[in-house]
């Protein structure tokens, strides 16, 4: 699966290095260092199919460059890979919540980064959805192009958002647990917390408004799509 790839990362050794794995497994490979030659780049065509974005960039940090991303029509949806050297928690969690999708902490080694980068790329294919899982009760859902209607109106969901929904709603009426979320829609094993899906489904929560209440969390056991909403 070649794809167009963005490396954001302002260590121009490391930048030349990724940009050497990612050639060899087949990938065009663009590189910036900052945070406003990003977003430059990203207001022009083609728009690569995954960014590689440094948190702490000289300029405009990655998290503030994640967040652009994800408010534009045309970027919202590219997998976004966040490289840093900081590895606490709290920076996880606030780099998902900008909208990242995975999260890789310096040094790495570059068999793990292109294990990620793939199956970011692998989720972010279209994929068929089966025909009794691509509807629920107000909305559609459609993958290609990561794309989810409330009535006529389209919900603006970053990638993980809507793979969090759209397995959801394929096994609605069933309990996933936040291991289950993690493995299946994050991908690979990553250094997430169960705190990351909260924030997710929370924020998933908002964007549904009215629909939110389908969604039902039971303590101990993990999140549910309800056919009509819990009593």
């Amino acid at each position: 699966m070649p794809a167009l790839i963005l490396i954001v990362e302002d260590e121009v050794d490391l930048a030349q290095t990724l940009a050497y794995r990612l050639r060899k497994d087949g990938h065009e490979v663009e590189v910036v260092h900052g945070g406003g030659a990003a977003m430059e780049r990203m207001a022009s065509a083609p728009l690569p199919g995954l960014v590689l974005l440094d948190l702490m960039l000289p300029d405009i940090s990655g998290i503030e460059v994640c967040r652009r991303l994800r408010d534009g029509t045309a970027t919202r949806r590219i997998p976004v890979l966040m490289l840093t050297a900081r590895g606490e928690e709290i920076d996880r969690v606030i780099g998902f919540e900008a909208g990242a999708d995975d999260y890789v902490v310096k040094p790495f080694s570059p068999r793990e980064l292109a294990l990620r980068v793939r199956a970011l790329l692998r989720r972010s294919e279209v994929a068929g959805v089966p025909a009794a899982g691509n509807r629920a009760p107000g909305l559609r859902l459609e993958r290609e192009g990561c794309q989810a209607w409330m009535g006529d109106v389209e919900l603006e969901l970053t990638p993980l958002e809507f793979g969090v929904l759209a397995l959801l709603i394929e096994r609605r009426g069933r309990f996933q647990s936040r291991d289950t979320l993690l493995h299946e829609v994050w991908g690979i094993d990553v250094e997430v917390t169960t705190r990351t899906v909260d924030s997710t489904i929370k924020r998933l929560r908002r964007k549904l408004g009215p629909l939110a209440e389908f969604i039902e969390t039971r303590r101990g056991i993990g999140y549910r799509y309800c056919s009509e909403p819990p009593a």
